[in-house]
């Protein structure tokens, strides 16, 4: 006799629709109790509220068939939207093991839906006379998206394919949630420790006392430095003690890469099985099956995009590297990786009078986002943030705000979720609690998570040049959630494929430094003075310094994350580590000072992420975002007139159109690579 399926207790605060505003969770009174009950419940009822769907007597038709499977899971997606993101958030050992529990039977639970012979042969035929049946158009998208959707897991393959795909997916599940908890659990474990002050010379006294609380809150001596996400960390911008340096960066680059948390064999051995996969699934590669839900379509267009790039790239930042080689020798010094961070900024400043590390008391982060981020989404899209000290969040650091439209009409919540601590990975994202959707009559929630270190008690945070930017972009993924209008909740705000979705957040990166938006924010924490003039035309001059090195990091780990994903299951992997060296040197992008963004075994985008083959997504999007700039810059810039295009014509619409009609709705054309070459100042290169 099977046993009986799992229920939630009415007492469970996910049980049903949060009554608080919103419908935002009611964190307070969410233990990790309730997420897991209602994760295994959610599974149970979904996967029943399935097996009505499939023993109708009645004929498939969109209603019964793919409306009913677009409703379906609603407890399951409640549960989800608050457990991942306290996974990625506040994570425990508790939430490791809940986690490592749920993965693969949430694994299987999403194979016992799409590999439903009976359910597919439903959705099949709706697909077959989805023209036919009086559908408006985005009705017919939510049809073909189904179809598509069940199609790439498998469908169509017999008994035996579908039982060796499970195998595939729950074991990918299992591998997928180790290598995120190896790297959270690896990255902290990194995290560099100081004994003297004295050690930590070129940092500001805030940081200082940041790095002192750090070591604090981890009750240790002295200072600690922890590491974030990428390669590069940005206190070796100002470190003037070498070996320190040093250490720091080799502890970035080594992450993960050794002992108890070991992520080299299950890098190599989640490649192997996504190639087994896209084998059984009839594709060449892991790659080809992820091009076949995106805008590049095929690798033959990503590799000659990403191959028109890489001379240019090469060439820029050896140049840099011959001025950083100079400069490092007045210092009898010979330049090593670690030390080109603080030697390009030396030349930063002497050629461009810009020291960014000294900028940062123009940029208080509350500064920054009430006055910057949220009063350009104002000007430009009507939004109106409203502060909701009474609304709680997941943890004391998260604060609320209501969204409201230049009408005055509720829009949604924002909640902001802005630095580092022990149980938060590393990085920067955006990610929905509550999805827009005219279906069921639900408004946007959605979350920006950050990393900045937190300053020592009663001193004001200031953020890097480059956390104005990120926060910014994450900003901008924010938008395309609360922007939404659309029927299903399939489609709802960043719900497109995956090498668009950083169109939207990559375009209001603009903003950051639009005179009208930085005037109002870039104040003197201390003085109230705007940051001066001149020092805006400095930036403004010293934008392409450095972008040879940015441009060749990126273009190493998009070239990686597709050498992973071009393997086939015959292929001898070896060693990752080697591995990756000639995957690097084979695509002519292996340089001893410039190594990738992200190497293997911290690569979680690709291996603990949805971006596997799918890095080249931020570059191809940026051809799309360069255009649109010179689009807005080419109508006036900042109008709500301009806003109120793109919002309606692009953001709103999520994935309810084919994005690129969607750009051309706006742009009038399809894009044009020129303004991104210009911007990254490949252009000579290229022409040459």
């Amino acid at each position: 006799m099977p046993a009986p399926a799992p229920t939630v207790s009415p007492d469970n605060p996910l049980a049903e629709p949060s009554p608080l505003p919103f419908q935002l969770p009611p964190f307070a009174g969410i233990a990790l109790e309730h997420c897991r009950e209602a994760l295994l419940a959610g599974m149970a009822e979904q996967r029943s509220e399935v097996a009505a769907i499939v023993g109708s007597a009645e004929p498939p038709t969109f209603e019964n068939t793919v409306l009913a499977l677009e409703r379906s899971g609603a407890l399951l997606h409640r549960a989800w939207a608050v457990f991942g993101n306290l996974a990625s958030s506040v994570s425990t050992p508790r939430t490791r093991e809940i986690e490592r529990e749920i993965a693969p039977l949430e694994a299987a639970h999403d194979d016992a839906i799409r590999l439903d012979p009976a359910l597919f042969a439903r959705i099949d035929a709706v697909h077959a006379n989805r023209d036919d049946n009086g559908l408006d158009a985005e009705a017919i998208r939510l049809v073909e998206r189904y179809h598509l959707d069940f199609v790439l897991s498998g469908a169509r393959l017999d008994e035996a394919g579908r039982a060796r795909l499970t195998e595939l997916n729950q074991e990918l599940s299992e591998l997928s949630t180790s290598f995120g908890q190896n790297l959270q659990l690896a990255s902290e474990a990194a995290a560099v420790r100081v004994a003297d002050a004295a050690e930590l010379a070129g940092l500001s006294e805030e940081e200082v006392a940041s790095a002192a609380t750090a070591a604090a809150e981890r009750s240790l001596e002295g200072y600690l430095l922890p590491l974030l996400l990428p390669t590069g960390q940005p206190v070796l911008v100002k470190l003037r003690d070498r070996d320190l340096r040093r250490r720091v960066f080799e502890a970035s680059v080594h992450r993960a890469a050794s002992g108890e948390h070991d992520n080299r064999p299950v890098a190599a051995r989640i490649a192997r099985l996504r190639a087994e996969r896209a084998r059984l699934l009839g594709f060449d590669t892991h790659a080809d099956v992820v091009l076949a839900d995106s805008t590049a379509r095929t690798t033959d267009a990503v590799d000659r995009m990403l191959a028109s790039m890489v001379p240019a790239s090469v060439a820029n930042a050896e140049a840099e590297a011959e001025i950083l080689r100079e400069a490092a020798a007045r210092d009898g010094v010979e330049l090593a990786a670690w030390d080109w961070a603080f030697y390009s900024e030396q030349v930063r400043t002497e050629r461009y009078a810009v020291d960014t590390a000294a900028l940062r008391p123009w940029f208080e982060l509350d500064r920054v986002l009430v006055d910057g981020v949220f009063r350009a989404a104002e000007l430009l899209y009507g939004f109106r943030f409203a502060p909701r000290p009474d609304l709680q969040g997941y943890h004391p650091d998260v604060r609320v705000w209501e969204v409201s439209d230049a009408a005055g009409s509720p829009v949604g919540l924002y909640l902001g979720d802005f630095h580092a601590r022990e149980g938060k990975r590393g990085g920067a994202w955006m990610s929905s609690f509550v999805r827009q959707s005219r279906l069921l009559g639900t408004p946007p929630v959605v979350v920006n998570n950050l990393n900045v270190s937190r300053a020592a008690a009663g001193q004001p945070v200031l953020l890097t040049l480059d956390e104005v930017n990120t926060l910014f972009h994450e900003f901008g993924h924010a938008l395309h959630g609360l922007s939404s209008a659309v029927t299903y909740p399939r489609f709802s705000g960043t719900s497109v494929p995956r090498d668009f979705v950083e169109f939207p957040s990559q375009v209001n990166e603009m903003w950051a430094l639009w005179p009208e938006v930085l005037a109002h924010y870039a104040r003197h924490v201390d003085t109230g003075d705007p940051l001066p003039a001149a020092v805006v035309e400095a930036i403004d001059a010293a934008k392409l310094w450095g972008e040879g090195f940015r441009t060749l990091e990126y273009l190493a780990a998009t070239l990686l994350d597709q050498a992973w994903h071009r393997i086939t299951p015959e292929t001898e992997v070896g060693d990752p580590v080697d591995f990756e060296q000639r995957a690097l040197e084979a695509a002519g992008v292996a340089s001893p000072l410039v190594p990738p963004r992200y190497r293997t075994t911290y690569f979680q985008h690709i291996f603990a992420g949805g971006y596997a083959a799918g890095y080249y997504s931020y570059i191809w999007s940026e051809v799309l975002d360069a255009d649109t700039v010179e689009w807005f810059k080419e109508n006036g810039g900042l109008r709500r007139e301009n806003g109120d295009e793109f919002r309606t014509k692009l953001l709103s619409v999520g994935g309810s159109v084919d994005p690129l009609a969607a750009f051309r709705a706006v742009r009038g054309r399809d894009a044009d690579p020129g303004p991104l070459l210009r911007r990254r100042g490949l252009i000579p290169a290229v022409q040459a």
